[in-house]
């Protein structure tokens, strides 16, 4: 599904934007049954170390991603949501491939991890090209694993990724 035309997803700007992306994301799943509440997500949004990006149908908010550029999994998608009343829109689609074009000029890697129970998220990025490379269980809350998916354009450095040693 195409995006709206008249999407736009532009830099977190005003705090006004911070405070209604936490309350989507304290209010939906799968932060609901993670247990990420609303002071919690503002601090995520509001961390300098991460990047936000806040998409617009027209005028009105319609979802967010949140990016880390550092750290052990360089281009890691920490965060997608879309709000409940845009869903379906091609939103979520458009926001990976955002993500994806802000990542790959730095990194051939795309990291992102998907709550076992979010299997709509989780065949949007298999759809996108999106592999299963890892599972943390219990890793957020017991009884609940994270699914570390990846999307790669290559190794880290280049040269034969299948030296001995």
């Amino acid at each position: 599904m195409n995006a709206p035309a008249s999407l736009t997803i532009r830099p977190l700007g005003e705090d006004a934007d911070a405070r209604w992306c936490a309350r989507v994301m304290a209010g939906s799943e799968p932060w609901i049954t993670l247990g990420r509440g609303y002071e919690e997500s503002l601090t995520i949004l509001r961390d300098p170390l991460r990047e936000v990006y806040v998409a617009r149908v027209g005028a009105e908010r319609a979802g967010f991603l949140v990016l880390i550029m550092s750290g052990a999994f360089v281009g890691y998608i920490q965060t997608i949501c879309v709000a409940s009343a845009h869903q379906g829109r091609g939103i979520g689609t458009a926001l990976v491939e955002f993500a994806e074009e802000r990542i790959f000029p730095d990194s051939p890697n795309v990291f992102l991890c998907v709550t076992d129970f979010n299997a709509g998220a989780r065949r949007l990025y298999e759809r996108l090209g999106y592999r299963v490379v890892g599972e943390l269980a219990d890793y957020v809350v017991a009884g609940h694993a994270e699914i570390l998916m990846r999307k790669t354009r290559g190794p880290l450095r280049g040269g034969d990724a299948k030296r001995s040693g």
